[in-house]
């Protein structure tokens, strides 16, 4: 079950983009539901003070009251796996929304082209962090390790360590075969010795990126470029 949170204080723009959410659940065969917002203060109290949760949700920037900008940072506390796409018509926004680590900007002038697809994408990359896991299997241990938990993985002499949200697991295997196992697209080199989940990079600094583990994790010169155009891709950026 995905739930979307649609919030734009243009009522006709609200229950727009909530139609479009909907339409593009029952095109992946998804179960789930969108919930309409025309005022950004709802929607924060009943994340902040009923404990509402959402899988996605789709922010106007330019509102009264609350902007994008400032409910994207203050529902992080409580919903800090949610997917925020940033709906504007400013395009220098597009900057600070790379910094908040959101998962797609589309301007206003082509919502019918880039809404469908931002949408279709980020239910698509809920279902991935719902559903895949990596398992360590020896003689004597079992463990498996879901996908959206993983933060990072690093050679460690002739194992792999796995930094995930329930702590550091090893297996005794190289970097590139656990890589080759994993097969998911959110996973990337930045360094030989070092593989991120792009799900949890919050930005990219002075050739490092910061996590929102707090991990800041050095990319190499010959990763650089790369890792930067891979995150644009999956994030589906366009500025």
């Amino acid at each position: 079950m995905v739930r979307i949170g649609v919030c734009d204080d243009d009522a006709w723009a609200a229950a727009a983009h909530k139609q479009i959410a909907e339409e593009c659940l029952r095109q992946k065969g998804c179960a789930g539901e969108a919930f309409l917002y025309t005022d950004s203060g709802n929607l924060l109290y009943d994340i902040e003070e009923d404990g509402f949760f959402f899988d996605l949700i789709l922010l106007d920037i330019e509102m009264p009251g609350n902007t994008g900008m400032e409910i994207a940072e203050r529902i992080k506390p409580f919903l800090p796996d949610v997917k925020i796409i940033f709906i504007t018509s400013h395009i220098e926004y597009a900057i600070d929304a790379f910094e908040l680590s959101v998962f797609r900007y589309v301007p206003k002038e082509e919502i019918s082209k880039r809404l469908p697809a931002a949408i279709g994408d980020a239910v698509e990359l809920i279902r991935l962090e719902e559903g895949k896991a990596y398992t360590i299997r020896t003689s004597s241990r079992y463990e498996k390790i879901p996908y959206r938990d993983i933060y990072y993985i690093e050679r460690d002499g002739k194992n792999a360590s796995i930094t995930a949200a329930g702590g550091v697991s090893k297996v005794r295997k190289s970097l590139q075969q656990v890589y080759g196992e994993l097969e998911g697209e959110e996973f990337i080199y930045i360094d030989r010795g070092c593989i991120v989940n792009m799900i949890y990079i919050m930005q990219i600094k002075n050739s490092t990126v910061v996590l929102k583990n707090g991990a800041v994790l050095p990319i190499s010169r010959t990763h650089l470029q790369e890792v930067k155009e891979q995150i644009n891709r999956y994030w589906g950026e366009h500025i």
